[in-house]
């Protein structure tokens, strides 16, 4: 048979294996290497699996030519296959009992500069965040970002938290990788492909996959994908999560891979809080109570300082005495006022308070939802 590099027996692995990556590591055991699998015979891999597999049938030369033609598709497109022998495989990623087969790589820098170099922490939580979600992994992210040893950041290029964890990251300094559960030629969701491009082209940032080149976003995926994120990860915190949500299974993960979980805490009747409450509650995560001491906790060393002087800025920009800083100081001071309470709490007419807020949020203050609930705009939280 014809001999090939040894990416390409990885590579040709993870695509029968990708699911059960450890019964591919039994079989290297039991036959003794990745390329001695491709020489085998049935029987030797029957006995080494120890019942009968479909997989058999998939191991052979046309899959080894598919695999060197993936790899040539995958550098082509900017990227890399690391494989478990790679000096610069993720470390924390080896460590775990079920690392992947291969990993797809694409970024500015190289792997070791963006996976060898510093802690890492991920940031998940659901895709519906709320107004009180997306403050709170905001506020986190920069506390990460004033820590005295700068983490890297990883969560899962979705919607809602994840989103706010790698922008908020990115416009802090911080490096930070995405997970993907596509190839890595398929960014999804779409919407959020900006914030990939930027991220490849920031230095110490990446995109990752074990999916081969082309794979479609099922939802079967995003549970391999979580499991990625919490094991490249030193510890996890959860932002927001229902009682379903994947960002449980990637707490699950966390903890049978004994790292770190927090959780962000909620009201009892938010269903978008009921995850977090109940990892909580089962003692799966600690509470996050501030980002003041999370620097500290996470063994980032002393930082995540003081935010701004809201107050302050609001006094300098405005006049202290104006109604446009008396607005933004108390929806800071209460989250999800609406006008009609901001109107009785202030003592101002309703046309007042409609005009002022309108100038708020053309300066980037405030945005404001349908029922005309108030919150600080993410400029406003740095």
């Amino acid at each position: 048979m014809k001999s090939y590099d040894i990416h390409t027996y990885y590579c040709a692995l993870n695509k029968v294996f990708g699911y059960e990556p450890v019964l591919a590591r039994v079989l290297m055991e039991q036959i003794g290497s990745a390329e001695a699998v491709f020489s085998a015979s049935r029987d030797e891999i029957s006995r080494a699996l120890g019942r009968s597999q479909g997989a058999q049938e998939q191991l052979g030369a046309e899959l080894l030519e598919w695999a060197e033609t993936e790899l040539k598709k995958v550098a082509d497109a900017g990227g890399r296959f690391l494989c478990p022998e790679d000096e610069d495989y993720p470390g924390l990623l080896a460590e775990i009992p079920d690392p992947p087969l291969g990993l797809y790589f694409k970024s500015a820098s190289t792997p070791t500069e963006v996976f060898g170099l510093r802690h890492a922490v991920a940031v998940v939580g659901t895709r519906d965040l709320s107004p009180y979600g997306r403050e709170w992994c905001i506020r986190l992210v920069q506390a990460l970002s004033r820590s005295e040893r700068q983490p890297l950041v990883v969560s899962g290029l979705a919607y809602g938290a994840d989103a706010a964890a790698h922008r908020t990251a990115l416009a802090e300094g911080l490096p930070t990788v995405g997970v993907m559960a596509t190839g890595l030629d398929d960014i999804y969701p779409w919407r959020n492909r900006p914030l990939s491009e930027e991220m490849l082209s920031t230095p110490g940032c990446a995109l990752v996959t074990d999916y081969p080149m082309g794979t479609s976003p099922v939802a079967l995926n995003f549970i391999r994908r979580n499991r990625i994120i919490a094991a490249l990860a030193d510890a996890t915190l959860v932002i927001e999560s229902k009682t379903k949500g994947g960002s449980l299974i990637t707490a699950k993960y966390a903890n049978d891979y004994d790292r770190d979980v927090y959780a962000l805490p909620g009201r009892v009747d938010d269903p978008r809080s009921q995850g977090c409450n109940s990892l909580i509650q089962k003692k799966m995560a600690e509470i996050i109570t501030g980002e003041i001491d999370l620097a500290e906790r996470l063994g980032l060393g002393a930082g995540g300082g003081e935010r701004q002087d809201f107050d302050g800025w609001m006094d300098r920009r405005y006049g202290s005495d104006s109604l446009a800083a008396r607005i933004a100081k108390r929806v800071h001071a209460q989250r999800g006022i609406d006008y009609e309470q901001l109107s009785q709490a202030l003592d101002v007419p309703y046309a007042h308070i409609l005009e002022t807020v309108a100038l708020l949020e053309a300066d980037n203050v405030l945005t404001t939802d349908l029922l005309q609930r108030c919150y600080l705009s993410h400029a406003a939280l740095r």
